[in-house]
Parts: C-alpha cells; structure tokens; sequence
C-alpha cells in the first residue's frame, strides 16, 4: 500500500478536475477519460507515485 502524500486541498481539487474530465469524456465533449482517472484515482487513494518519487507531501503533519 501507497503512504497517503495527498493532503485535503490537493486531493478535492483532484477529485473534482478528474471527475468533471471524466464527465466530460462520458458526455462526448472531450476524450480525456484516460487522462482523468489518473487524478480522480490518485485523489481518491489520497496517494500519488509521482509524489513519492520527487519526495513531495501535501498532508498535515502529525
């Protein structure tokens, strides 16, 4: 399992960009499905590889 790396600002803004790219994908107005996963996915596992791998950590500190 990931460590969480995604704090609560951040992961909103990715659930709601890649839901709406998402929508948008599913109504026909764009066809960045693929791309919108990545975001929702990463916002709703509170956790992003490429985060780990630059060394980046939005959550609160403990």
């Amino acid at each position: 399992m990931l460590a969480k790396n995604v704090g609560g600002i951040d992961r909103a803004l990715r659930i709601i960009i890649g839901a709406l790219m998402v929508i948008a994908a599913l109504v026909g107005y764009s066809n960045w499905l693929l791309i919108g996963i990545v975001p929702l996915a990463t916002g709703l596992m509170s956790s992003c590889p490429l985060y780990s791998l630059i060394g980046v950590n939005t959550c609160k500190k403990d």
